[in-house]
């Protein structure tokens, strides 16, 4: 599957269920590494605008780049109006951006699905000199509760390509080759979710490697979440952790 595609069809559960992100890595990211409120940033793949939405109500400038039609959409219309946001069709590959038009850049959630030398050439060429790169994920904690280490020997059972497109497969040496030879930083910060079981196979379904309602893994996994569900709740609720990543530096 093109992976710009892959989330096309699952854009209302990533709205609806997918984490924001801690406000503490926010402040990071305008105190530390030096996005500014009268600053313009690339936020290359953008998908439905989440991290999008916490730039602006800094006052930073930002160009959402985001190649799916739908995500797209699903950030314009959320968006939309907000002063200082920009929505481009374009891509981690050709953003469409103007040369050195960019005081920084950030990726999401998304860095993971992108072909990291073409990108390098291309934030090099879209950033102003001195601009930052920062790489950022809500890093789905897999073990230290019954609940994290149930919930992800299920995704390994019922994943149609889990252990292949997870973000987990690239390593922190491997991020560290991509802002060679500037030195890469890192930052971390706790994050996460409570969720009844209806939030928490929305969370679950937003998933690219999910497989959907009609595959003959669909109802089986369900089972197997409403099962671990029953077992692991407090209250009705499970705790979903997180652990946010920045990795950050200059090209």
């Amino acid at each position: 599957m093109d992976n710009t595609q892959r989330f096309t069809d699952r854009v209302d559960t990533y709205v609806k269920y997918r984490p924001s992100y801690p406000e503490e890595a926010i402040d990071y990211l305008y105190d530390t590494v030096g996005l500014g409120a009268d600053g313009e940033i690339a936020d290359v793949g953008a998908g439905t605008g989440k991290f999008t939405r916490l730039l602006l109500e800094r006052g930073s400038v930002v160009h959402a780049v985001e190649p799916n039609d739908a995500m797209r959409a699903a950030a314009e219309q959320a968006l939309g109006g907000t002063p200082g946001f920009r929505a481009v069709p374009g891509s981690a590959e050709n953003t469409l951006l103007p040369d050195g038009s960019v005081d920084h850049i950030v990726c999401a959630q998304a860095f993971h699905w992108f072909d990291r030398e073409k990108a390098k050439a291309e934030f090099k060429r879209i950033l102003k000199p001195g601009g930052k790169v920062a790489l950022i994920w809500n890093s789905r904690l897999t073990h230290g509760t019954p609940f994290l280490e149930a919930y992800d020997k299920l995704l390994r059972t019922y994943g149609i390509d889990y252990e292949k497109v997870g973000h987990k497969n690239i390593s922190e040496d491997g991020l560290a080759k991509f802002f060679q030879p500037a030195a890469m930083r890192v930052a971390r910060f706790p994050s996460g979710q409570l969720l009844d079981f209806e939030a928490l196979a929305g969370r679950m379904l937003s998933s690219s490697y999910v497989p959907q309602p009609g595959h003959p893994s669909y109802e089986p996994m369900i089972a197997g979440l409403r099962n671990i569900h029953d077992r692991c709740n407090d209250k009705g609720l499970v705790s979903f952790d997180y652990e946010t990543e920045v990795f950050w530096g200059e090209l």
